[in-house]
């Protein structure tokens, strides 16, 4: 009976231990989302913190399912690919003109924050997410055009 209370303490331990990063991976992503959110641009509120939650997700499966770091590493490749494959989606081109860059390159980076979340590198995360956001809210609008002439790609 002590085993069977040890091993459950250790799998609770765990639960809390995976929720914690979730909700780590969900909570570092929200700012960038709803930038993009009031923004209006084509991801938003919902979908950052949801590529951070699964990235986190699929990194957190593999680590626990996968005892070679090569498999680890094709999940870690598969997460990044996957999500290149989103991001190129908000990528639109008309008019000779290109928007949807930075919520793509943003879309990645919320993966990077979540896969960063998942082998409990926060300091790689929170910086990941500090850059996103400053460099979405410092570099738009007024100030962007100011520095491009208005002559740089939409975003």
């Amino acid at each position: 009976m002590m085993i069977f209370d040890n091993l459950l303490d250790i799998e609770l331990q765990q639960i809390v231990s995976h929720l914690v990063l979730l909700s780590v991976a969900y909570l570092l992503a929200l700012p960038i989302g709803l930038d993009r959110e009031q923004s209006r641009r084509s991801f938003g509120l919902r979908t950052f913190p949801i590529v951070a939650v699964v990235s986190c997700g699929f990194m957190l499966v593999g680590l626990q399912v996968i005892d070679s770091t090569d498999g680890e590493a094709r999940v870690l490749q598969g997460i990044i690919t996957g999500i290149g494959f989103i991001g190129g989606g908000a990528i639109l081109t008309k008019n000779g003109t290109v928007a949807g860059t930075a919520s793509a390159a943003s879309i990645w980076n919320t993966g990077a924050i979540g896969i960063a979340v998942a082998f409990s590198r926060f300091e790689i995360a929170i910086v990941l997410a500090l850059l996103n956001f400053l460099s979405l809210r410092l570099f738009s609008g007024p100030l962007k055009k100011r520095l491009t002439d208005g002559s740089g790609d939409r975003e």
